[in-house]
C-alpha cells in the first residue's frame, strides 16, 4: 500500500489548530466567562448580604471565614465549585471532543484525511485536558484576586480550629491545592472522554459523566458502605483542605491522587482500545 507524496501521519491535526478551533467555540468562551465571573458574583453576595457572626463554632466554617482574607475567599470559592461547577467544566471540555465531531458528521472525514485514530484521540485529549486544566486553575486564581481586592491580604484562618497561618507561608501550599484539584478532576475528564467515543451526542457525553459523578457523590454519603467508599473518586474530592492546616498532611491527598490516576488511566485506555476498532459512520 502506497501513501501520498508528502503525507506524514505525525503532522496531521496539529495541536495549535485544535487549540484554536476549540477556543473559538461558544461553549469554551461561555464557560471561561462563567468561571471568571463567579468569584466577583460571590464577592458582591458577601458585600450586600448580612455579615455572619465571628463568634461560636459557626464562625469556624469555611463560608463564615471567606471574608477574613483573600486566601480564605479563594479557598471558599474552590470548595463550593470543585464538586459541581468544575466537574461540569471538565466534562464539557472532554466530553465534547469526539462526540461533537460525530454530531457534525465530520469525524469520518477527519479519519479519511487520513488522521490515524490514535493520533486523533491523543490530540483531542491533550487539548481537552489543556482547557480543563486552565479552567481548574483560573477559578481559584481569580478567587484569590477578587478576595484580596475585596477583603485584603491577610493571614489565612483555618476552618474548624480557628488557627492562623501566615499568608506568605501558605501561598506555596495554595499551589498544592490547585495541583490536587487538577488531579482529582482527571476521573471526570477520562470518563467524559470515554463516553464521548461511544456516542454521537455531545450533551449525552457531558451529562453521562456528570451523572455518574453525582451517583458517586450519593454513594459516598452511604456510611453502610464502610471502607468501600474510599474507592470512590468523590470521597477524596476535598482532601486538598489538608494542605491548608498548620501541619501539612499528605495522606489523604496521596490516596485521592492514586485513586484518581488509576481510574483515569483505565478509562482512557478503554477509550483508545474501543475507538481503535469502532466502525465510524458519522
Amino acid at each position: 500500500m502506497t501513501t501520498a507524496t508528502g503525507y506524514a501521519p505525525n503532522r496531521t491535526l496539529p495541536l495549535r489548530v485544535e487549540f484554536v478551533r476549540q477556543f473559538k467555540r461558544r461553549r469554551t468562551l461561555g464557560m471561561f466567562a462563567l468561571l471568571l465571573a463567579l468569584p466577583w458574583v460571590l464577592v458582591i453576595a458577601f458585600q450586600i448580604g448580612p455579615q455572619s457572626s465571628a463568634q461560636g463554632q459557626s464562625a469556624l466554617r469555611m463560608s463564615d471565614l471567606a471574608t477574613q482574607s483573600g486566601l480564605n475567599f479563594a479557598a471558599f470559592v474552590l470548595s463550593v465549585s470543585a464538586s459541581f461547577l468544575l466537574v461540569v467544566a471538565v466534562a464539557l471540555f472532554c466530553g465534547d471532543t469526539v462526540a461533537s465531531e460525530a454530531n457534525w458528521s465530520s469525524l469520518r472525514y477527519l479519519l479519511a484525511a487520513p488522521i490515524p485514530r490514535d493520533r486523533l484521540l491523543r490530540q483531542k485529549l491533550i487539548v481537552a485536558l489543556g482547557y480543563s486544566a486552565a479552567a481548574v486553575i483560573v477559578l481559584p486564581l481569580m478567587g484569590l484576586l477578587a478576595g484580596t481586592l475585596a477583603f485584603g491580604w491577610d493571614d489565612i484562618t483555618v476552618p474548624g480550629t480557628g488557627e492562623t497561618i501566615p499568608a506568605f507561608d501558605v501561598l506555596p501550599r495554595f499551589g498544592i491545592v490547585i495541583g490536587y484539584a487538577l488531579v482529582s478532576q482527571l476521573v471526570v475528564a477520562a470518563l467524559a472522554f470515554l463516553v464521548s467515543t461511544m456516542t454521537d451526542s455531545p450533551l449525552g457525553a457531558v451529562g453521562g459523566a456528570v451523572g455518574l459523578w453525582i451517583v458517586c457523590t450519593i454513594l459516598q454519603a452511604v456510611e453502610a458502605l464502610g471502607v468501600l467508599r474510599e474507592f470512590l473518586p468523590t470521597f477524596w474530592n476535598n482532601a486538598w483542605t489538608d494542605a491548608l492546616v498548620p501541619e501539612l498532611d499528605w495522606s489523604g491527598m496521596a490516596k485521592g491522587a492514586s485513586v484518581s490516576v488509576t481510574y483515569a488511566a483505565i478509562l482512557i485506555a478503554i477509550a483508545f482500545r474501543r475507538f481503535r476498532h469502532k466502525d465510524v459512520t458519522s
